[in-house]
């Protein structure tokens, strides 16, 4: 008789957890990451680290496979780690594929990106893509920036934040991440789908003159995990961070006028698709946390663009 009453109770039991699966399911089909339709980063092959880059600083705090197609960085007290590319552009795809290290990883800033400040000190230019740090239990935050023309100079720094915790763990496995940056326009990528579109809406605010390609870890304690609240803490050194798959494609200086620049989209004129222009809002509503424009406390005569 306890075997047949317990019948009813286990079909239940069953029946529930069948039920619980498909809830499951259904919100990860829900906020699945949508197709852009194209693919900016199958559009430029993967070279060696030493053909497109250089080593810049921290030579003992990095290494490069035999192959050359991985490079690992890291981070501890005595120093960190970072490289240039050995050229200028003024257009072009970048992107490298990174994967940062797990658990208490405050202060840390795994940072790919764009800059002049070698030859505009004070005055630079500089697109920004940063992984930076956190605590256990939180996520790593991606963080996108553009500054023009000595904004991140300036005291206090004008800074273009949008900032996003990611659909998946940056620790788990490498993901691609990229900035194609055109004369019109930026775009920041992660894996192909646009999450921030940057537009030459006033001359004064889009960056034009020549950059090289960077990246590097270093300690940004004093402001990259909740606005510096938790620092790094060098019990848990070193912090390694993996680079490889990389990619650069554009119009170096120099180059002559008829070099086009990588398209943004399928159509090959700029702008983006309205499959990509999806993505990026599926992106944004999944897993934008800060947009600069949205900001009360800035002040707005320094945003002309928003």
């Amino acid at each position: 008789m306890a075997m047949q009453g317990s019948r009813p109770d286990n079909a239940i039991s069953v029946a529930a957890a069948v039920m619980a699966v498909l809830a499951v399911l259904q919100g990860s089909s829900a906020e699945a990451q949508p197709s852009p339709g194209y693919y900016p980063s199958s559009m430029v092959r993967s070279t060696p680290f030493s053909q497109p880059y250089s080593i810049l600083w921290g030579p003992q705090h990095q290494s490069v496979s035999p192959d050359q197609t991985a490079l690992t960085l890291w981070l501890d007290q005595s120093s960190g780690s970072g490289f240039k590319s050995k050229r200028a552009y003024r257009n072009g795809y970048f992107g490298v594929s990174m994967k940062v290290q797990p658990g208490y990883t405050a202060g840390v800033n795994t940072a790919f990106y764009l800059s002049n400040t070698e030859v505009y000190p004070g005055y630079h230019d500089e697109i920004d893509i940063e992984l930076l740090g956190t605590i256990p239990g939180e996520p790593y935050t991606l963080q996108t920036n553009v500054y023009v023309r000595g904004t991140g100079d300036a005291h206090p720094i004008v800074g273009r934040e949008m900032r996003f915790h990611l659909w998946f763990d940056p620790t788990a496995d490498y993901h691609h991440y990229a900035v194609l940056w055109n004369p019109d326009e930026i775009v920041f990528l992660v894996d192909d789908v646009p999450i921030r579109r940057y537009e030459k809406k006033v001359e004064a605010t889009f960056p034009e003159r020549e950059m090289w390609a960077y990246g590097s870890v270093w300690d940004a304690s004093d402001w990259a995990t909740d606005s510096g609240r938790y620092r790094a803490d060098y019990r848990y050194q070193p912090f390694v961070s993996g680079f490889r798959e990389f990619k650069v494609a554009g119009c170096e200086v120099g180059a002559p006028a008829s070099c086009s620049p990588v398209p943004a989209g399928p159509g090959g004129g700029g702008g983006l698709s309205a499959q990509q222009m999806g993505a990026m809002r599926w992106a944004q509503q999944s897993s934008m946390v800060y947009n600069y424009c949205q900001d009360g406390s800035k002040d707005r005569s320094n945003y002309p663009e928003c």
